[in-house]
């Protein structure tokens, strides 16, 4: 079993444009299943197809089992049991030490960028970059699964507003 420890936060936007980075790999999700307890998540990334099982957010931390699956399967799972499809470009930026995974979303949730980083435990300590914004952990708007029924630009501005 995998327990995944994830802190999220907004990018500055203006920050990010002008910040040094590597190509970003595209990444087409779609949901099996979204509930309160736990969704069922089909990916493709690049050209390698997964499926993941999250269970409920206990803080940062929640259970996560994810596969490997061949991208045919995944593109067909996609294409044919899911209504809720996420596109996004995800960036790796290693800074202080510590691995930083930014998506840029597209399509419904264009204006969107989200950092997330990967922690061992919830007490870690990790240095904050400048292009944060603010953190949003805690805020189940972002969590990929609710963008894919609520996305970004259908917020209304009051939502929007310093995110």
């Amino acid at each position: 079993m995998g327990v995944e420890i994830e802190r999220k936060f907004l990018v500055k936007p203006q920050a990010w444009n002008i910040l040094s980075k590597q190509d970003g790999v595209l990444i087409k999700q779609g949901y099996l299943l979204i509930e309160s307890s736990k969704t069922v998540r089909v990916r493709i990334k690049g050209t390698v197809g997964y499926i993941t099982i999250k269970g409920v957010s206990k803080a940062i931390s929640r259970d996560e089992f994810e596969y490997e699956i061949p991208v045919a399967d995944a593109e067909k799972l996609i294409q044919d049991y899911c209504d809720n499809i996420i596109s996004k470009v995800r960036y790796k930026i290693l800074f202080a030490g510590n691995l930083w995974e930014v998506d840029v979303f597209n399509g419904d949730n264009e204006g969107l960028i989200i950092a997330e980083i990967e922690l061992k435990s919830e007490e870690q300590e990790f240095e904050i970059p400048e292009w944060i914004e603010k953190e949003v952990s805690a805020d189940a708007r972002f969590y990929n699964a609710n963008l894919s029924l609520n996305p970004y630009r259908k917020w209304a501005p009051s939502q929007k507003k310093g995110h």
